[in-house]
């Protein structure tokens, strides 16, 4: 690499470990890629200048060397970054690298494995060892004080989210659930109460998070009555979740306006664990005939059948499904361009789906505030990952009040007759 290069990115010392040729050539391709990216983000940014000058007639915006060494801890083990300087004459701008903002000391994959690993069982006293047999013998900075650190920030980072003001706010859909995981907490029936969100815009976001006793009512209305306190004050359209939750009786209390939808994946299992074995492939086909139906209409045709069919030798199948008619079918109300989202709990079952109950005992008990703030972590992390809704222009149909059946208005139904 050349001396002019905006970067420099020097080799980690040779550790007594016998060193990964695979590694090398993926660090040193990685190195290679990262310098030329960053000498284009210089490039553009003095591009963006080129024409302005300074009070005498000189360039406004020059290079000026680089800013000191720093290690950054990356998934293909130590970088060491010399970052670039860019010298305003004004003093008005100051360049900072998107990819290698100035105070950056690992890399994004790093800062959420760290939350996995705790959430996972590891202790404080096992990160180095664990982190040296992910990133290398020679990760520096990670020891049981630095976890410590991270955690207090966690704390921090949680405790000022859960303050934030929702009086500008507006969420259409409700999804939600009670989640258990496998690590002791201070209390045995605690688990945690999550609630996303779709904006009017079709975003979906994290809404609340708290721990609940057994998901009770009594809980989800201290959750609910919260997201008032912060200034919630427009009912949402729908509300998506499993039958089991106390969230259903807690929720006509506080957003009374709200209508139901509950999860045909939670719906599906709890009537095929009532079922044989050998029957629960057919009957899960003829379940899927009711909530994939074009038309309610031809969703209670598929449903009368099931329960007729079902009900002679298994009435607790049966009775499962018939209970929960009317909230199964609720989306029918709604676009059909938003029945793929609200049909289930999915952005919260997919969300959780890889730490829900696979997650192993630690040593010790988990504090509450501990097990929200590294919940809350993993869970602003995947938010960034979470698709929009289908048709995000029907959403403003929606929230105006426009009528639909059958996924269709109402009002375009009568322009067409």
């Amino acid at each position: 690499m050349s001396n002019d290069n905006v970067l420099e990115l020097k080799k980690p010392g040779v550790s007594s470990a016998v060193r990964d040729a695979l590694t090398d050539v993926l660090r040193d391709g990685a190195r290679s890629l990262l310098a030329q990216a960053v000498e284009a983000e210089v490039a553009e940014f003095l591009v963006r200048y080129q024409d302005d000058q300074d009070a005498v007639g000189r360039a406004r915006m020059v290079r000026n060397g680089h800013l000191p060494e720093r290690t950054i801890q990356t998934g293909l083990g130590q970088v060491v970054v010399k970052a670039p300087r860019v010298h305003d004459r004004s003093g008005q701008v100051r360049f900072n690298s998107g990819l290698v903002p100035r105070y950056l000391r690992r890399s994004r994959s790093i800062e959420e494995l760290l939350p996995w690993l705790y959430l996972k069982g590891i202790s404080t006293g096992e990160f180095s060892e664990a982190l040296a047999a992910l990133l290398g013998a020679d990760a520096p900075g990670l020891s049981a004080a630095t976890i410590s650190r991270l955690k207090t920030v966690w704390l921090e980072e949680h405790a000022r989210w859960e303050r934030c003001s929702l009086a500008h706010k507006q969420y259409v859909y409700l999804w939600v659930d009670g989640i258990h995981f496998g690590v002791r907490l201070e209390e045995a029936n605690q688990c945690i109460l999550v609630v996303i969100g779709a904006t009017p815009d079709g975003r979906k976001e994290l809404v609340a998070l708290a721990d609940g006793f057994r998901e009770s009512e009594q809980s989800w209305k201290e959750l609910l009555r919260g997201l008032k306190r912060r200034g919630l004050k427009i009912d949402p359209k729908l509300a998506i979740g499993d039958g089991a939750l106390g969230f259903w009786k807690a929720l006509p209390q506080v957003f009374g306006a709200t209508r139901e939808q509950r999860c045909w994946v939670h719906k599906t299992a709890n009537v095929l664990n009532k079922l044989p074995k050998h029957l629960q492939p057919k009957a899960k086909s003829d379940l899927h005939q009711i909530w994939m139906a074009a038309t309610r209409e031809r969703a209670y045709v598929a449903f009368d059948t099931f329960v007729q069919s079902y009900e002679p030798k298994y009435p607790k199948a049966a009775q499962c499904l018939a209970k929960d008619k009317n909230s199964l079918l609720t989306f029918y109300d709604f676009p059909a361009e938003h029945w793929h989202h609200i049909r289930t709990s999915n952005p919260i079952e997919s969300t959780f789906a890889s730490v829900r109950l696979r997650t192993a005992k630690t040593r010790g008990c988990v504090s509450r505030p501990s097990i929200l703030s590294l919940v809350f972590k993993l869970t602003k992390s995947a938010e960034q990952r979470w698709l929009k809704l289908r048709g995000p222009e029907r959403i403003a149909e929606v929230i105006r009040g426009i009528q639909f059946k059958n996924g269709v208005r109402e009002d375009l139904k009568k322009i067409a007759a």
